[in-house]
């Protein structure tokens, strides 16, 4: 399995060495309102079967949902579809607000 868990920390210093990474944010419309990775890409859940082919395959591609529990599924079948380098943000983004961002809305 090539999915590799990484925390909001960790993250942090790997947007830093890898700026071209994608933040791919899974969650709804009205998660996004409150709060979001600055840069991200948004596409919901459960359009990723349909949208898949908006992603770049050349670059590592960072997955993120309220708690990391969504973002991993999609994580798992980006990677049946073929994409690699693979990353699910442990937490999600409720984490990433408490370890790195405490000004941000949480939910």
């Amino acid at each position: 399995m090539s999915i590799q868990s990484i925390t909001p920390s960790e993250l942090s210093d790997f947007l830093q060495r890898y700026p071209e990474t994608v933040l791919l944010d899974v969650r709804e419309d009205n998660e996004v309102a409150i709060c979001q990775l600055v840069g991200s890409t948004h596409i919901p859940m459960n359009l990723i079967p349909l949208r898949q082919n908006e992603l770049p395959d050349d670059v590592p591609i960072v997955v993120y949902c309220h708690h990391g529990i969504r973002s991993l599924n999609v994580a798992r079948f980006l990677e049946h579809v073929g994409f690699e380098n693979l990353y699910n943000l442990s937490g999600g983004i409720d984490a990433w607000a408490v370890e790195v961002a405490p000004e941000m809305a949480r939910y």
